[in-house]
Parts: C-alpha cells; structure tokens; sequence
C-alpha cells in the first residue's frame, strides 16, 4: 500500500485537533470557515468545474453513464449521489452509479478505529 500521509488531505486539520475542546459556537465558527475555504477554492478552479460538467453531460446525453469510484467518505457520497439521482432527477437508475473500494461490506461498516 502507499504512503499518502502526505496529501493535504489525508491529513489532520491542525486547527480543529482540538475540536472535542472547543465551545460549540468556536467549532460552528470553525466549520464555517473551512467550508468557506472550500468554496473559494472551487471558485479559483469554475473553469474547470465548468468544462468537466460540460464533458459528463456530452456523454450522458450520448448514451453514456457517469460512475463515481472512491474509497471511504468519498466512495460512501459517490453511493449516496447516486442513488439520489433518480428520485431527485428522474433518470434511470442506471444512469448514475458508483463503485465504492471493498464493496457493500466497506459501505456499511462501522470503523472501529
């Protein structure tokens, strides 16, 4: 297996180690901003966002079919997308599916630390 301790995001957000401590506004605050940084980078990248939406929706309306394959939370929300597309969008269930590493087992387990 690879070492990715050192992706950004395989990493601990030094400014919430000590969540469990925080007051529940200071942790609000906190969260507040994170995802305020998140959708700043997302603006920085709209572009590109835009293209590949542009890219996914050619295909789809090709006779294509957009998977989504992850591995832990994001393998869990490409499932939980997926399966929303159809009652949300009324597209076939087929349409949108997704591939999460380690099968159903990986889906419903609690992690035990």
């Amino acid at each position: 297996m690879n070492d990715r301790s050192n992706i950004l995001t395989e990493q601990r957000n030094p400014k919430s180690i000590l969540l469990d401590a925080m007051s529940a506004l200071d942790a609000v605050r906190l969260m507040n901003e994170e995802d305020r940084l998140a959708v700043e980078a997302v603006a920085s990248i709209s572009t590109d966002v835009a293209r590949a939406v542009e890219i996914v929706a050619e295909r789809l309306s090709k006779g294509g079919h957009l998977v989504y394959v992850g591995a832990g939370t994001s393998g869990r929300l490409g499932v939980l997308d997926a399966s929303e597309c159809p009652p949300t969008f009324g597209v076939d269930p087929n349409l949108v599916s997704a591939i999460i590493a380690g099968g159903e087992d990986s889906l419903l387990r609690v992690w035990d630390g």
